[in-house]
């Protein structure tokens, strides 16, 4: 009996819309990683991308548990001395509230060339609107 294993082309994706309203930031992140990955499917395959393309809108209305909006800083380094640049959670998501849950699913992947493959699926939106409706997202259901 031998092993199954996914082979690129025979993979079938779905597009799963995610509404980031009222949720919390990392138990929302882990389930769009897992969905990224195919871990839910029977064909999954470690080293093969049997992921599914995930759309997240309303990322700017992101919950956070305890302090972390003020106590979280974001950090970015431009790779020169004294280039370190911080910022709390809170100004990050006035700013720029989509990396904010890219930042948190691509920590969620793995380390390696796979991964961005992987994170190439996630579209992530401030607004409501999306302009991926052709694909007919289905709605992404979320435990808890």
């Amino acid at each position: 009996m031998t092993t199954y294993t996914a082979k690129p082309g025979e993979i079938q994706r779905d597009w799963y819309l995610v509404d980031a309203e009222g949720k919390t930031l990392g138990r929302l992140a882990t389930q769009i990683a897992d969905t990224l990955r195919g871990k839910g499917k029977p064909e999954y395959t470690p080293h093969v991308d049997t992921g599914d393309f995930v759309i997240v809108v309303n990322a700017d209305k992101i919950h956070v548990t305890g302090k972390k909006l003020d106590q979280k800083m974001v950090r970015r380094h431009s790779g020169y001395p004294g280039g370190l640049r911080e910022r709390t959670l809170r100004q990050q998501l006035e700013r720029r509230p989509t990396e904010v849950i890219r930042k948190a699913v691509k920590g969620m992947l793995p380390k390696n060339r796979l991964a961005s493959a992987q994170l190439t699926k996630l579209k992530v939106y401030a607004g409501p609107e999306h302009p991926h409706a052709a694909q007919a997202p289905k709605e992404m259901k979320l435990s808890r």
